[in-house]
């Protein structure tokens, strides 16, 4: 990982030279709970400007890092962050939380995410990755492997609202994936059974033949469903 993190940053700097202010590592990378077969390495950047011009200098460098499996970087100016911070607080209050510095000073520090519309933001994902879950499945083979795939695919989406919502609704933030669900399923009387099968799948703790995909699959989307309800209902009463 040290590597392709170190190649990446050079890549940026021949790009931007002096435009480039600061890149952040962010994600599972620095939470603990990184697996090379599943995982990916977010890259946030920022830059002095962002422009057809520049977008351009970063093409080759991105190109050469999502052909490695990796998800294209966020590019944003500081004035441009600060003003994305309020309908993205998801996604900054996860970075603000969890992040490493692999160039520039730590702005994080001092940056401060609005959460005056984190909660609207928290109910929309839920419903709308919830909807996203059940198209996804309508249209998939009805396969053991594309169903699992489903499940692999998602999970990592879904903890992180789990995390929020449990923020939302108590004040706690939990730490890892497998602490979101389980505070979660506490929180709704749910069962956490098939987030936990497919954690364990991803850490390698769990083989594929050992889970039973269509029973895990109906308890996973049951547990979506209750707790993207059960958040809508406190929400609405706050």
């Amino acid at each position: 990982m040290e590597e392709i993190l170190t190649e990446l940053v050079r890549r940026l700097k021949n790009a931007l030279g002096n435009d480039l202010k600061a890149v952040v590592l962010y994600g599972s990378a620095v939470t603990g709970e990184f697996s090379s077969k599943h995982s990916d390495l977010n890259i946030l950047c920022i830059a002095e400007r962002v422009g057809p011009a520049e977008l351009e200098r970063l093409h080759s460098t991105v190109r050469w890092w999502t052909r490695r499996d990796n998800p294209a970087p966020m590019v944003f100016t500081f004035e441009e962050l600060h003003r994305s911070a309020d309908v993205f607080a998801i996604e900054l209050v996860d970075i603000k939380l969890h992040h490493r510095m692999l160039l520039g000073e730590d702005f994080f520090e001092q940056f401060e995410v609005p959460l005056r519309l984190h909660a609207l933001q928290l109910e929309r994902e839920l419903r709308t990755n919830w909807i996203r879950l059940r198209e996804t499945i309508l249209a998939a083979p009805r396969k053991k492997k594309a169903h699992l795939a489903i499940m692999l695919g998602s999970v990592s989406t879904f903890c992180a609202l789990f995390r929020h919502a449990l923020w939302a609704l108590t004040g706690q933030m939990p730490g890892t994936k497998r602490e979101a669900v389980d505070g979660v399923a506490a929180l709704t009387g749910a069962n956490p059974s098939a987030f936990h099968a497919i954690l364990e799948l991803r850490e390698g703790k769990r083989k594929a033949w050992k889970i039973d995909i269509e029973e895990t699959l109906h308890a996973y989307v049951e547990l979506v469903e209750v707790v993207t309800n059960e958040v809508d209902r406190r929400l609405e009463t706050q």
